[in-house]
This record gives structure tokens, sequence and C-alpha cells, in this order.
């Protein structure tokens, strides 16, 4: 079995909700992490890192962060500010463009996919977004990939999460060029701060819990509203050409 690779999401640093301190929510996230049976081959870091951004919000979950012992990979969630996560992680590109790149994993690559618009808590993939992603897709057609973003590609039904989601159009042409790419393993996010499962373009989509605080499920919402439930974070591998991914809560 290859190396997992980890993800964790919504971390929330600068928050002050009931859940309590968002460090030590991420301490025990990495000691969870830790207490697994096997090394991570990387950190995946689905958006919202901080709640307040700030250079020393981010210093903090970068010091957190550091704790795994493995490459961390992070990505904008909505909270989020581009030029303060690009400054503080080293990360390609300039200032408050999206933050996209693509890392060389075993036995896949993992496509980042910016899908935030700064000031708003919605979701696009608006200004050459997917055709970035179609051109890295083109890149290397053989080898598999798994597509990660901030909003999750999918409907809940639930109206205040569906009100924040990613834009309907966007989430069709992302599902249309998942469907033309076979190498697509599956398509995994954050945001809604607790589990939830689809598919899109034929390929499964997972929106994992926060290692900070989880939104209760009730289809009646009209506005946000936490619950008991643990964090946890993900555990994806491939086996035999396959995504299977793990909650593990903590």
């Amino acid at each position: 079995m290859p190396a997992p690779l980890i993800q964790i999401s919504d971390l929330h640093f600068g928050a002050s909700w009931p859940a309590g301190d968002p460090a030590a929510a991420l301490a025990r996230a990495v000691d969870a992490v830790d207490r697994l049976p096997v090394e991570p081959a990387a950190v995946l870091v689905s958006g919202d890192l901080c709640d307040i951004a700030t250079a020393a919000n981010y210093d903090l979950a970068r010091e957190g962060l550091a704790r795994l012992g493995a490459p961390v990979h992070v990505l904008p969630g909505n909270h989020d500010d581009r030029a303060l996560m690009r400054e503080c992680f080293d990360l390609p590109g300039e200032g408050a463009e999206p933050i996209q790149y693509a890392v060389e994993l075993e036995p896949f690559r993992l496509l980042l996919l910016d899908t935030i618009v700064p000031g708003s808590d919605a979701g696009s993939l608006d200004g050459g977004r997917l055709a970035w992603l179609e051109a890295e897709l083109a890149r290397d057609p053989r080898r598999p990939a798994l597509i990660a973003m901030h909003h999750p590609p999918l409907a809940t039904s639930v109206p205040v999460w569906d009100e924040i989601a990613l834009a309907a159009a966007d989430r069709e042409a992302l599902g249309a060029l998942a469907a033309a790419n076979p190498q697509v393993l599956g398509l995994v996010a954050g945001h809604l701060h607790r589990t939830a499962f689809s598919e899109l373009g034929g390929r499964p989509v997972l929106a994992v819990p926060s290692v900070y605080e989880q939104a209760r499920l009730d289809f009646g919402l009209t506005d946000f509203e936490m619950s008991a439930d643990p964090p946890a974070f993900a555990v994806h591998t491939v086996i035999d050409g396959r995504l299977v991914s793990h909650i593990q809560p903590f």
C-alpha cells in the first residue's frame, strides 16, 4: 500500500467559536495523524486556514502543520487571503492571483484548484481556472489525478449551504471536464464542515469535515448552526487504480 495523502480542512485560525482555540484543535489533529500506523506521503489542507486572515495567524497555522513532518500543500478557502497565504507558504504565482498548482505524488498527481471569490463566501471557476485544470490534465493524460478544491462541487439540499456553494454552471463545466479525462480519480474539498459524498462526471466527490468545528445537518436551516460532532480528517490512497478515502474522527 502506498503512503496515504492526509486531508485536513477548515482550521479557522483566529476564530473564537465554541470549539475553543483553533491551534489546540490542530494540535489534536496532528496527534491523531501521528497515531496512524503508516506515515503520510503528504498533507493537503483544503482551505480556510484562517478565520481572520493575518500574517500572524498564517504563521501559527504553518508552525502547527510543520509538526506533521510531511510535505504540506495548501489551497485557499473563502476566509483566506491569497497574498498572505502565498507569502507564508512560499506558493507559486504572485499576489492575489488564484493559487493553483500541481504536485507529483505516488501514484497520482494532486491538482490544487482555486475556487474562491475574494469578498464572497461562494465559489467560482471563472477567470481561466478551468482552462488551467484542463491544461494540467492534458499535460499527463496517463497519470491518475486527484482534484482538490475548497468549495465542494455538489448540491446539498441545505439552502444556507447551497447559497455559498460552487456556482452551478461551474460545477457542470467541471463535471464535463472530469468525464472527458479518465485519469481523474475523484474530487475532494472542504467548506461544509461535515462529510458529504456525491458524484460528478462519473467521479466520486467528497467533502471532508473540519478539524475545528462541525456544522449541524438540518435541511430546513436558514442560518449556520454548529454541532457537537467530532472533528475529523481524511486519509486517501489508491488501490487497484481507484481512490479509497477514509474519514477518521478524533
